[in-house]
């Protein structure tokens, strides 16, 4: 199995605005802090928003919160939700040709793996990622996020 690029961007992108809580970020600053292309990231974004995973505001006081609480996105759901094709052989999609399908058990395997992947990454969501206080503060310090001031 090999997760696209896409959804690569889409799990980076949700972790960044989950470790900035309430403060918005931008895709200008996301891109930098990756250093990846800010124009992938722009078609990344868009569908996060349509699909309802982050919140997209123009403007001067604009930017990108999450729309869902991070205990609310599952890691699973996601990773389907990005993910064009998950046809891991040609015997999954409807072109097969395979002259072996009939007596063969690849697809069956493949299916029963694919399941398993999925089963791990349903046990988890986006909160999952940044709850260990040590691992939060490393992200935050490798991401050069500033931590929220607190308020009096």
């Amino acid at each position: 199995m090999h997760i696209t690029r896409y959804t690569d961007y889409s799990l980076r992108v949700l972790l960044f605005t989950a470790l900035k809580g309430e403060q918005r970020s931008t895709i200008a600053e996301i891109a930098e802090r990756y250093d990846i292309s800010r124009n992938h990231l722009m078609k990344v974004v868009q569908e996060l928003n349509r699909k309802g995973y982050l919140q997209a505001t123009r403007g001067k006081n604009g930017g990108l919160i999450l729309k869902k609480r991070p205990e609310d996105i599952n890691l699973g759901k996601l990773v389907r939700d990005t993910e064009q094709d998950l046809v891991l052989v040609e015997c999954f999609g409807p072109a097969n040709r395979c002259v072996i399908t009939p007596a063969c058990r690849i697809k069956l395997l493949l299916a029963k793996a694919l399941d398993a992947f999925f089963g791990v990454l349903d046990q988890y969501t986006l909160a999952d990622l940044i709850e260990n206080p040590q691992e939060r503060r490393e992200l935050i310090r490798l991401l050069q996020i500033n931590e929220p001031v607190p308020v009096d």
